[in-house]
C-alpha cells in the first residue's frame, strides 16, 4: 500500500486530462469546438499530464452531427499542436463510437486508421462488461503498438459493495479478466459518479495486490463523493486519475485538477504540475464559456444530484433524459423517469448506465413513464434482450423477455454467443453505398458508422450541400449582441410597469 504521507514525491500520481472530451460531453453536450481548443493546446502540452483524453465518447457524434467538424481531423490538428502528450481515447469496442454493434470488418479498420491518425492510448470498454466485445478492438491496438486500456465500468446493485452480482470479487476478477488479454493498464470507471469512497479505497487497495498492470481509476462528481473517491484511491496507491480543467470540472464532469495539485502538494504523491499556468488556462475557459451556455444545464440548483446514488443515472444520461423530457413537454416528470430507470435496469438485466445502454434504458423508462410499461419498445430494447448487445451481468425478467421478443423478427430466444459473431461483414457493401462522396478511408468511416449523418457531413465538407446556420459557431460578438438585446427587452418591459 502506497499511503498518502507528507514528504518529496517519490511516487508522483499520474493525471490524465479529460478537458478536451469528457468534461465538455459532460457538461456542454460535447459541443466545444476545435477553434477553442487550439488557443490552449501547446500550453497544456507542458503540463506534464501521463495523457490528454481529446477524443471518443460523444465527439465523433457531435462533431459531424451538430458542428460540422470533421473528427478525424481534429485528432490530426491536436497532434499538431501537442508533440509531448499521449492522446487518449474513450473505445466502447465492437460499438466503437456509435450506438450498436459493428461487424469485425468495421472495427478493425476503424482502430487501424484512428491509430494512423494519432491516437496513442485506446481506453476500450463495453456497457455489460462482457469482454467478449472488446476482442477485436483490443487485438487491433496491440497489433498497431498502441497502448491498450481495459475498462471495468462501475456500478452497483445498491449503495455500497455487495448484492447478487456486483460484489469486490466480481470487480477484481473482471480486472485480471482484461490483464489476461494483454491489457497495458487497467480502468476503473465510475461514469455515475456513484461510488463510496470507502469501497474505493477498499478496490484499489485490493487491486494493487491482485493485479500487476498500473490501475488507472476515473469518476465523476455528479454525488459530489468523486473528489473524496479519488483521494481514498491514491491513498490506496493508486497509479492515474482523470481531472480536467476547474471551468470544466465537477457536477457531472471530474474532480478539478487545480484541487488535486493543491491537495497534494508536499506529499509523496504531490504530480509537481505548475497551479499558475492551469490557472491561466482556466482564465481562457472562463472566457469562451459563454459562447456554450445555451448548453449547460439549468433545471436544478444543485451543482450535484444526490439521488444519483439511488438512480446511478450519469451525467451524459441526464442531460439526455432532460432533453427527451424537454420535448415532451413533460420535463416535471423527471422523478418519476428517475424511479422507471432503476425499475427497467433491473428488468433488462441490470446493465451498466454507460453508452449505449444508458440511452438504452433511459429511452425506455422515459416511454415508460408517458405510455404505459413497454407499451411502445424501442429496436434497441428488443436487440439488447434477444443478446446483440452480450451478456447482461444479470438475467433479464422472463415476464419482460416475452413481452419484448413477442413476434420479434429476428426470433424470440435470444442468443448466447459472441454477438458480433452473427453479423456479417460491412464494408464492402458501405463502400457500394456510399460511391465516390468518401474520398479516402475517413471519410468511409464516418460514414460506416453513421450512414445518414455521415453522408450528410461529407455533403457539408465538400460543398455539395450548404451547411445550416445553426451549424454554424456563434462568436462573443454574438453573445453580447444577444444579451444586449435581452437587457434592452427587459428594460421596454420594466418602463411599461
Amino acid at each position: 500500500m502506497d499511503d498518502l504521507i507528507d514528504g518529496p514525491p517519490a511516487n508522483p500520481i499520474k493525471i490524465q486530462d479529460t478537458s478536451f472530451r469528457d468534461g465538455h460531453q459532460s457538461l456542454l453536450a460535447t459541443r466545444l469546438r476545435t477553434e477553442d481548443i487550439i488557443p490552449i493546446a501547446e500550453r497544456m502540452d507542458e503540463v506534464g499530464f501521463w495523457a490528454m483524453e481529446v477524443w471518443g465518447g460523444a465527439t465523433f457524434d457531435a462533431m459531424h452531427r451538430f458542428l460540422g467538424e470533421d473528427p478525424f481531423e481534429r485528432l490530426r490538428t491536436l497532434k499538431q499542436y501537442m508533440k509531448k502528450t499521449p492522446f487518449t481515447m474513450l473505445l466502447r469496442g465492437q460499438n466503437l463510437l456509435g450506438y450498436r454493434h459493428y461487424a469485425d470488418d468495421v472495427v478493425r479498420l476503424f482502430v487501424d486508421k484512428t491509430c494512423e491518425a494519432g491516437m496513442d492510448i485506446f481506453r476500450v470498454f463495453d456497457a455489460l462488461n462482457d469482454f467478449r466485445n472488446i476482442e477485436t478492438a483490443a487485438e487491433r491496438v496491440k497489433a498497431n503498438g498502441k497502448h491498450f486500456e481495459g475498462a471495468v465500468l462501475l456500478t452497483l446493485s445498491g449503495n455500497r459493495f455487495g448484492g447478487e452480482v456486483f460484489t469486490l470479487d466480481y470487480y477484481i476478477n473482471k480486472g485480471k479478466e482484461l490483464q489476461d488479454m494483454g491489457a497495458d493498464t487497467v480502468c476503473f470507471k465510475d461514469m455515475g459518479g456513484i461510488m463510496n469512497p470507502l469501497d474505493v479505497g477498499l478496490l484499489i487497495r485490493t487491486l494493487k495486490e491482485e493485479l500487476t498492470v498500473p490501475i488507472h481509476f476515473h469518476a465523476h462528481c455528479t454525488s459530489g463523493m468523486a473528489s473524496m473517491g479519488y483521494l481514498e484511491a491514491i491513498r490506496a496507491g493508486v497509479d492515474i486519475v482523470d481531472t480536467c480543467l476547474a471551468p470544466f470540472a465537477f457536477r457531472a464532469s471530474q474532480p478539478a485538477v487545480e484541487t488535486m495539485v493543491a491537495t497534494l502538494s508536499g506529499t509523496n504523491r504531490d504530480p509537481g504540475f505548475d497551479l499558475n499556468l492551469l490557472l491561466e488556462m482556466d482564465e481562457y475557459l472562463e472566457g469562451i464559456a459563454p459562447k456554450y451556455r445555451d448548453y449547460a444545464a439549468k433545471h436544478r440548483m444543485s451543482v450535484v444530484d444526490t439521488e444519483v446514488i439511488v438512480h446511478q443515472v450519469p451525467g451524459g444520461m441526464i442531460s439526455n433524459l432532460v432533453n427527451q423530457l424537454k420535448e415532451a413537454n413533460a420535463l416535471d416528470r423527471l422523478p418519476e423517469v428517475y424511479r422507471e430507470v432503476s425499475v427497467t435496469r433491473k428488468d433488462l438485466g441490470m446493465p451498466p448506465l454507460a453508452t449505449p445502454t444508458s440511452q438504452i434504458v433511459g429511452v425506455q423508462a422515459v416511454l415508460n413513464v408517458l405510455f404505459g410499461r413497454y407499451k411502445i419498445v424501442t429496436n434497441e430494447v428488443k436487440d439488447l434482450v434477444y443478446g446483440l448487445y452480450g451478456r447482461t451481468p444479470f438475467p433479464v425478467d422472463q415476464e419482460v423477455q416475452k413481452k419484448v421478443l413477442k413476434g420479434y423478427k429476428k426470433g424470440e430466444t435470444p442468443i448466447t454467443g459472441r454477438p458480433a459473431d452473427y453479423l456479417e461483414p460491412e464494408l464492402e457493401s458501405a463502400r457500394k453505398k456510399v460511391g465516390d462522396l468518401a474520398k479516402d478511408d475517413y471519410d468511409f468511416l464516418i460514414y460506416a458508422l453513421y450512414p445518414s449523418t455521415g453522408e450528410r457531413f461529407l455533403r457539408w465538407k465538400y460543398g455539395l450541400e450548404e451547411k445550416p446556420e445553426e451549424i454554424k459557431p456563434k462568436t462573443l460578438e454574438d453573445i453580447r449582441k444577444e444579451d444586449d438585446a435581452m437587457a434592452a427587452a427587459i428594460e421596454k418591459i420594466c418602463a411599461t410597469q
